[in-house]
């Protein structure tokens, strides 16, 4: 194969490439382009047309050459992206489409100009496809590969690509205004980013006692609004009742001038107690804000309580805010906002929308003088979350290789005996018992790829199917201490469990609760979806050529081409493209059929499906079940023996390097590719975020009005008020941000409201209130639990990808009726039994 290109300026007037392929019959493909100059001038599309035994010379007029072997209807425009184009009303562009992510001529580079033929305008390419009548199947698509000789002619005019010019322009206007917004954003952004340098505030070491105590003076604030001080020291990690324990306590105190020669010093402001732990080694760093009322000197002073005689090694830095904490709340609001409206409308794809989100949020702290170090951003990430979804999805994607998930769908569709309620029913309860021992992100790794197989085999539409089991494996995670990593935070803080709140004592409280959910949620479900249709319009046969289709089409989009041979791969790859399309075009004007809701012949179609679906690789299906043994064992003795010391994501990864010992894979680039990367980079975009807004106080803010309002109740109605109130506070924000932070801040908040004698609240109905809306909420949204994402990330690699409107239809009805039951056995259980201690 080669290319002749003498002149680098413009295109040659003469270039050939001629490609050998060679396959078990000895045949061979021969394609010569002969291409006119084209000008930087010029501004219209060309038109690529397939010319057989014939050679345009070099001064003709350059016109549309019939061809007997080509009708009209075979030109397919092509996009930048090899996709068709809309042509003369038949096809129309899509609003999503226009804002996609995907950067520009990314096939095509200087050394390959051959398929450069795009127009500075709209850029659209043109290729006319051979006779679809010499390539029907794949077979005949091998052998006539050797039989054709095509030439491609360039030319001036467009009579094919007659489009509304208006309606062009406009959708490009709107295009362009989007993304020049973004991008205004985005160099905003970087003005902040260069703006606003890292304090770099040092820390400062010192010591305190009972008899010796420390203070400072601080008079450099300027016109800040926020003092932030963090202390280092032996404290404990939970909030423990500080009266029976070491402790110290922070006086934080201001003095203002009143006109005198001497200042009056004021009232202490702040009192902040830090508990210590009896090791004086461990090291915690706390945060807190402050509040600067006016611009008078303030004082800090540290005092230790202690038992024993001793000190305390302490380190402290302190450091100034720019905003308010109402102005930080409200920029952090905004920015939640902002990255809700991309993934809703779709704009971008929801990893980039949350890494924008996550680029503004550290511009916004930059902006009120608290700009973190790129090793502080990484520290945020959650590495054990990453590994745990790295090594799973290794593991899943080396199991596919076994054909294991064919036959667990045959074998569940045998189980329903052909009727599809009763599997999804037996699914989604499978999912919900496995979700409340093993983690909601492990069952849906590995029940997605068996349930999208399962309804390409009954021609079922997945999206649907993959929902429900989402959403009950949000709801069964909720049932035990382990199944939802809330009910994992909750259960390991101390104080909750020297007040009896252990593994034995939630998990009874919570799973009567779940049961009942599940119990409820079951007919609701068949409720939202009695007028869907879950198997698809088409018969099987359609759905499986169009889903062939699109993975032709994935395969040779992610084809980036570096050479001239990766580009002549991939013009090969969208040719079969266009000729499964013709032949789609075929089966649609032919072939018309209507399935019912029930399939009478399941017997029959067990038969045939046993005999096409079965396991193909034994040895390996031994490995895979062995290694995926061992590690959800280890997932469960993580949970209940004190004695491993090895976290999620460990056990995880090393499964994956076993099996990968074990499997002896050689394509490891194919293992890799299989891997979930935008989940993933999504997954730490989000990490990011939800750290910046929390650092914005968002959170803080949320639990501190929840306080608020439930100390404002009368004391008869308190309790029933803060149930109905800490579970719908908690469910919704759990629906837009992550659940972990949100729960780690209302746990303390909670604490403190069952403390304070004025409020007189006990602490279990709040807290378990938190547990059942943290864990329920995660079905509102796609991205309220992590399961969601996980699901839709891999439904979108297999080719049934739903979007975020498309779950929030059938998972916020469910969230809302899940947690009105959640929120009735809660009032009933202590308010009306009176189970609270």
């Amino acid at each position: 194969m080669y290319l002749d290109n003498k002149d680098e300026s413009t295109i040659p007037r003469q270039q050939e490439m001629e490609l050998n392929q060679t396959s078990l019959r000895q045949t061979s493909l021969t394609a010569k382009v002969a291409a006119k100059p084209v000008t930087k001038s010029c501004n219209e599309l060309r038109l690529l047309k397939e010319y057989h035994g014939m050679v345009a010379s070099l001064g003709e007029q350059q016109t549309l050459c019939e061809n007997p072997a080509i009708r009209e209807d075979v030109c397919i425009a092509l996009g930048k992206d090899f996709t068709p184009v809309p042509v003369q009303g038949r096809y129309h562009f899509s609003f999503s489409k226009l804002f996609s992510s995907r950067s520009k001529n990314t096939g095509f580079t200087e050394k390959t100009p051959l398929l450069k033929v795009s127009s500075e305008e709209n850029g659209l390419q043109c290729m006319a496809l051979h006779n679809p009548d010499f390539t029907t199947d794949d077979d005949s698509w091998d052998n006539s590969s050797a039989e054709f000789e095509q030439r491609f002619q360039l030319g001036n005019e467009i009579t094919c690509l007659s489009r509304s010019a208006s309606s062009e322009r406009y959708e490009i206007l709107d295009n362009l205004h989007v993304k020049f917004n973004l991008s205004k954003m985005s160099f905003a952004v970087f003005i902040l980013f260069v703006t606003y340098p890292d304090q770099g505030v040092s820390w400062q070491m010192l010591a305190v006692s009972p008899l010796e105590s420390f203070s400072m003076n601080l008079t450099d604030f300027h016109d800040s609004s926020l003092l932030k001080l963090d202390i280092g020291g032996p404290f404990v990690g939970d909030v423990v009742d500080h009266q029976t324990e070491e402790y110290i306590v922070v006086q934080i105190s201001q003095s203002e001038d009143t006109g005198s020669r001497r200042r009056r010093q004021q009232q202490v402001a702040y009192n902040w107690s830090l508990s210590l732990s009896s090791r004086r080694n461990q090291q915690i760093i706390t945060t807190r804000t402050f509040q600067i009322p006016n611009r008078g000197t303030i004082f800090i002073n540290i005092q230790a309580f202690l038992q024993e005689p001793g000190s305390v090694p302490l380190s402290m830095k302190h450091q100034y805010l720019h905003a308010n904490i109402e102005a930080q709340v409200t920029i952090a609001s905004i920015i939640l906002v902002g990255v809700y409206v991309l993934i809703i409308l779709e704009i971008v794809h929801r990893t980039l929308a949350a890494m924008l989100g996550s680029l503004a949020a550290l511009a916004a702290l930059a902006t009120v003088g608290e700009r973190p170090s790129i090793v502080k951003v990484v520290e945020w990430i959650d590495y054990e979350t990453l590994a745990l979804l790295f090594g799973m999805m290794v593991l899943v994607a080396i199991f596919s290789e076994t054909g294991f998930f064919d036959y667990c769908a045959v074998k569940a569709y045998r189980f329903s005996r052909g009727k599809v309620w009763a599997m999804i029913t037996f699914l989604c309860l499978i999912a919900a018992i496995l979700s409340a021992f093993l983690d909601n992100v492990t069952t849906m790794l590995l029940f997605t790829p068996v349930t999208i197989r399962l309804c390409e085999v009954l021609n079922l539409d997945p999206r649907h199917v993959l929902i429900a089991e989402v959403i009950f494996t949000n709801i069964g995670g909720a049932a035990t201490a382990v199944g939802d990593p809330p009910n994992v935070i909750i259960v390991s803080k101390r104080e909750l469990r020297k007040k009896g709140l252990d593994f034995a004592a939630f998990t009874g409280h919570m799973f009567v609760g779940i049961c009942l959910v599940v119990l409820v949620s079951f007919p609701f479900l068949r409720l939202l979806y009695w007028n869907k249709k879950l198997y698809n319009k088409e018969p099987s046969e359609i759905v499986e050529l169009k889903h062939e289709i699109y993975v032709w089409r994935l395969t040779a989009q992610r084809i980036n081409p570096a050479s001239r041979e990766e580009t002549a791969v991939k013009c090969l790859l969208m040719q079969k493209v266009l000729t499964l399309e013709m032949l789609l075009k075929k089966q649609l004007r032919t072939f018309h059929r209507q399935i019912s809701q029930e399939d009478k012949n399941w017997e029959t179609n067990i038969q045939e499906l046993q005999k096409k679906h079965r396991i193909t690789d034994k040895i390996l299906l031994i490995k895979c079940l062995t290694v995926l043994g061992c590690v959800i064992l280890m997932f469960f003795l993580n949970s209940f023996v004190p004695g491993i010391y090895l976290d999620l994501g460990w056990i995880a990864m090393l499964g994956a390097i076993w099996l990968l010992v074990l499997a002896d894979i050689h394509d490891f680039e194919m293992i890799l590719n299989r891997v979930e990367w935008a989940t993933l980079l999504f997954f730490a975009a989000l990490f990011v975020l939800m750290e910046a807004l929390a650092h914005l106080h968002l959170i803080d803010y949320i639990g501190e009005q929840t306080a608020l309002l439930i100390k404002v109740v009368p004391e008869d109605q308190r309790l029933v008020v803060a149930i109905i109130l800490v579970l719908w506070v908690s469910a919704l924000a759990s629906s837009v941000i992550d659940n972990i932070p949100f729960t780690a801040t209302m746990i303390p908040v909670l604490l403190n409201l069952s403390k304070d004698p004025d409020v007189n609240l006990p602490m279990k109905p709040l807290i378990f209130s938190l547990a059942m809306g943290a864990c329920l909420g995660g079905n509102g949204t796609l991205i309220g639990a992590s399961a969601n994402v996980v699901c839709a990330g891999i439904a979108e690699q297999h080719g049934y990808g739903f979007s975020f409107m498309e779950f929030f239809r059938l998972g916020f009805p469910m969230m809302i009726v899940s947690c009105t039951i959640g929120m009735c056995y809660l009032l009933v259980a202590h308010v009306v039994l009176g189970w609270n201690s």
